[in-house]
């Protein structure tokens, strides 16, 4: 029988482990607020404010759904964190995802770790705890590292200290945010890697980082064939002379005939083995129609 109830209260998660039956957590006396300060207690949920501090922007609704779920069944298992401002009122510092999961659900209480902290330490606090998440996009991580030198004036040293991280690493990220932010949009969507962003970087010219991008999507190429095509940008003399030594005399009086055909000059990529590809570039609607005319003549 002692089983079961100790299984039952595990079940209902910290929060009923948390309750003293000689004294109700659900809200706390005021009266004696100093008293829960580095204490867990259980705080009504709408005594917690937001934190305006939270670098974090995009919240999976799915990923969320999913959390609720688990405190329904389990309850919340590793309470938030938030500092006291007033008499009843508190501020998250941490654990937001844990906060809407549990207002998702309609919990009116939850267990929270109480610190006192000012507005640079619970900013600091707030993006230390995310940089270490496992599921934030570069481009989030290289903002969180990029407000930590600009508002806390953290120097890399000193975050690779705290975030446990190499200072290259974090070099690597705040490299990012000289990305287009075009591309730095598609890296937070998951279009390209951050491999993809760290290659496209060594182009200083944003126009022509958008124009690798676009390839990228188009293409599909991988980070390896990303590097080569960066490369190919940086040194295009190399390149075209090797391009042209490289393609078959079948191909080189083939791609003639094309570019006399269709009016443009037109490009031949070649495989080693054997496989290519045929590029025929339009430079407007009347253009491409043109040409259109042209393919289906042939046929």
């Amino acid at each position: 029988m002692a089983k079961a109830t100790k299984k039952q209260a595990l079940g209902r998660g910290l929060s009923a482990l948390l309750k003293d039956p000689d004294k109700d957590n659900s809200s706390v006396n005021q009266k004696n607020s100093d008293a829960i300060i580095g204490n867990i207690v259980e705080l009504a949920i709408n005594t917690i404010e937001i934190n305006p501090f939270q670098p974090r922007t995009n919240f999976n609704e799915e990923s969320l759904r999913e959390l609720a779920s688990s405190i329904k069944e389990l309850g919340v298992i590793q309470p938030i964190t938030v500092r006291h401002l007033d008499e009843n009122k508190f501020q998250l510092v941490s654990g937001e995802r844990r906060f809407r999961a549990s207002k998702l659900i309609g919990l009116t209480t939850i267990p929270a770790y109480v610190r006192i902290a000012n507005d640079q330490e619970s900013l600091e606090m707030a993006l230390v705890e995310n940089i270490q998440r496992q599921d934030l996009d570069p481009i989030e991580i290289a903002l969180s590292y990029q407000r930590l030198i600009d508002e806390i004036q953290l120097t890399q040293e000193q975050m690779s200290e705290r975030v446990g991280k190499k200072r290259s690493t974090i070099a690597n990220y705040l490299r990012l945010l000289k990305l287009d932010p075009i591309i730095q949009t598609g890296m937070r969507d998951g279009f390209i890697s951050m491999g993809h962003g760290r290659a496209i970087i060594n182009i200083e010219d944003q126009s022509t980082q958008l124009d690798i991008y676009e390839k990228i999507i188009t293409d599909k190429l991988s980070v390896r064939a990303t590097e080569q095509l960066v490369k190919s940008v940086q040194n295009p003399t190399k390149t075209t002379t090797t391009t042209k030594e490289e393609l078959p005399k079948y191909i080189r009086k083939g791609v003639k005939e094309f570019s006399e055909y269709f009016g443009h000059k037109i490009s031949v990529k070649v495989s080693r083995n054997g496989k290519g590809q045929i590029t025929i570039p339009f430079h407007s609607e009347e253009d491409f129609n043109r040409i259109k005319k042209l393919v289906q003549r042939a046929k």
